[in-house]
């Protein structure tokens, strides 16, 4: 079985307990088959169909027991429609305590640690891949945040690449190497290029950068008079450029096209053109994978559960992948309705960050 843990906001919490003390065995087996029939069609699911799908009670019968799930706020009625669907605090219910959730077959492994196990690809080519893979298998939008980089600078160092550019480059302690080409201050010397890599070795070194950028600022700020104008604006671009916040990182998204496909079967590209604006949220999706890098393992987002997805009513089912010595580096998974095929992707999710984990390790 894959590793699951759900998190659902206070209230959605709340909600659940309540509402699983109302259900009795006829009534968890009515609204398990409604919310499986749903998660299969995406159509809203009326009385007739569950009967023919071996309830042994009359389509009255079952027509009262989903009016009174629907009263508890487990299931919704489409205006257009006499069928039901689950609500959002319907589907935490059955993710959490009515989901089957088994192991990926042996071909699907085989796929993902093939596609993961090339030699000499960089940090964000693995993860890029990772995300295709995650796209490609499970029918949503694959996506996966690059990592913080909390190891100590080793190096720092500004090269002239011309009259108005340098590079920046940044050594970790892990031997990784970030560069960023900068615009130079006019009048820039090589002196003053070799004073602003010193300043910076001398605070940075043995120091996370995101620790160390605030309390930098401030030294910068009182070292102006003895340094050289133009290498102290040197050292501001280069802080600005290497960043240290989820400005710097990248999000990674493949498979938007998926998401169409979906909604041109359902008839619900307005709520998918909300999902693709929530995509544009960087900040805030990076911030909510951020939240995964605590977990264990799967953790399951759904709905107005995040202020982020309250519109388009979508789903991100994502896992902490890792690096050396099991140290969190960020987190990967899918983003899609909220009617995702939760028994496949949390599985498939689960399976490639840890696979992606030991690439990193290697």
């Amino acid at each position: 079985m894959s590793r699951l843990i759900a998190s659902p906001s206070p209230e959605f919490a709340a909600a659940r307990t309540a509402s699983l003390g109302e259900l009795d065995e006829r009534a968890r087996d009515i609204f398990r088959r409604v919310v499986e029939t749903y998660l299969e069609t995406g159509e809203p699911v009326g009385s007739r169909t569950v009967s023919r799908g071996g309830v042994q009670l009359s389509p009255a019968s079952i027509r009262n027991t989903m009016q009174d799930l629907t009263e508890i706020g487990l299931l919704a009625a489409p205006h257009t429609s006499a069928g039901r669907l689950p609500t959002h605090t319907g589907l935490r219910l059955f993710v959490d305590g009515l989901l089957e959730v088994g192991d990926l077959g042996e071909e699907e492994r085989r796929e993902i640690e093939a596609r993961l196990a090339g030699r000499g690809r960089s940090l964000e080519e693995a993860l890029d891949e990772a995300s295709a893979i995650l796209s490609g298998l499970a029918g949503g939008a694959g996506m996966v945040v690059t990592p913080v980089r909390d190891l100590g600078v080793k190096h720092v160092e500004f090269v002239a690449l011309g009259p108005d550019q340098a590079l920046a480059v940044m050594v970790f302690e892990d031997g990784a190497v970030e560069n960023r080409l900068m615009r130079t201050p006019p009048g820039l010397t090589p002196s003053a290029l070799r004073e602003a890599s010193n300043f910076l070795n001398a605070r940075l070194k043995g120091r996370p950068l995101a620790e160390a950028r605030q309390e930098m600022t401030a030294e910068l700020e009182a070292a102006r008079r003895a340094l050289d104008e133009t290498a102290a604006r040197l050292i501001e671009d280069g802080l600005a450029a290497w960043g240290g916040t989820s400005d710097s990182r990248t999000l990674i998204v493949r498979g938007r096209a998926n998401l169409l496909q979906d909604a041109a079967a359902a008839q619900d590209l307005e709520r998918v053109r909300s999902l693709f604006e929530d995509l544009e949220q960087k900040e805030q999706l990076i911030g909510l994978l951020d939240d995964v890098r605590q977990a264990q393992g799967v953790r399951i987002f759904i709905g107005a559960e995040t202020r982020l997805f309250s519109l388009s009513g979508s789903a991100v089912i994502a896992a902490p992948y890792m690096g050396d010595r099991n140290r969190v580096l960020g987190a990967i998974g899918v983003i899609g309705p909220a009617r995702l095929n939760y028994a496949r992707i949390i599985p498939l999710v689960d399976y490639t960050a840890r696979v992606l984990g030991r690439m990193l390790d290697g």
